[in-house]
């Protein structure tokens, strides 16, 4: 299985990708307003890198639950100073972490390699229009509603199901506006318009997508189902977030999205090791 995302080619199987986050945002739930000087955020990133993160995802709107959304003009400034910066800095993809198709190409054209758009569920082509133009590889994230609605009421008949169908629509959907299924990244979606059953069956259940014969992408750092099955605040998450991407590369994750880029490399490359000699 081939990933090609612009001038960067990976081929699976091999050592999971740890995606480093650089949230150039002041609402992030974990790390709102460290990084929003940009000077701050391209310090993150090349510290990121050095902790063996394969990829760079830079966002400029906060996608939590409840989240106020970001006009396109303000995304961009976050954005593209950090992006133009560390592209001649670093020789990993970056990732635009946006669901604004404007703010997407004019970070491409700044230095960016991939979209992570959480808006997959988007009807209009547009998005994936800028994709199949600029060759960028994409995340299609499954999300039930939008960041400001979806942690109201998600509601789903058998959500395994439902996001695997999703994901099968979707590439379809994309490749008629060009993408290439290789440009193409999977992510279930963690905490996006799902309670805390919804993602502990998607956990149990990732093999299901890793049969879809896609990189998929896993983000569980930190995030707030957490908190609800362990009471744990967000600074005492680190060793569930861990637990959970080791299972998750156990189970076929080919790709996970961290805050703390150095324990997550670390834990992965010892379950991986351990793997390797499973009888």
């Amino acid at each position: 299985m081939i990933l090609r995302a612009r001038q960067f080619e990976f081929t699976f199987p091999r050592p999971a990708l740890v995606m480093g986050i650089v949230n150039v945002t002041p609402d992030s739930f974990h790390d709102g307003g460290q990084f929003l000087d940009p000077g701050a955020a391209v310090a993150r990133g090349l510290e990121l890198a050095a902790q063996g993160a394969e990829i760079l995802d830079i966002g400029g709107e906060s996608t939590r639950p409840r989240a106020v959304p970001v006009d396109e003009t303000e995304e961009l400034r976050r954005v593209l100073p950090v992006i133009e910066r560390l592209a001649g800095q670093v020789k990993v993809p970056i990732s635009i972490d946006t669901m604004k198709p404007a703010v997407a190409r004019a970070a491409l054209r700044a230095g960016a390699s991939i979209v992570n758009d959480v808006a997959a569920n988007r009807e209009s082509d547009a998005m994936w229009r800028v994709v199949a133009e600029e060759r960028a590889g994409y995340v299609c994230l499954h999300m039930q509603g939008t960041p400001s609605t979806m942690q109201a009421r998600p509601v789903y008949a058998d959500v395994v199901r439902e996001v695997r169908e999703f994901f099968l629509e979707r590439l379809r959907r994309l490749n008629d506006c060009g993408v290439a299924a290789d440009q193409i990244i999977l992510d279930v979606g963690i905490g996006f318009g799902k309670s805390l059953e919804h993602n502990l069956r998607l956990l149990g259940a990732l093999n299901r997508f890793a049969e879809l014969e896609r990189p998929l992408l896993l983000g569980v750092s930190r995030k707030s189902f957490i908190r609800e099955l362990l009471g744990a605040e967000v600074t005492e998450r680190l060793p569930a977030s861990l637990a959970c991407a080791c299972l998750g590369v156990e189970a076929g994750a080919h790709m996970v999205r961290a805050h703390d880029v150095a324990e997550t490399v670390q834990a992965i490359r010892a379950t991986e090791a351990i793997l390797a000699r499973r009888k």
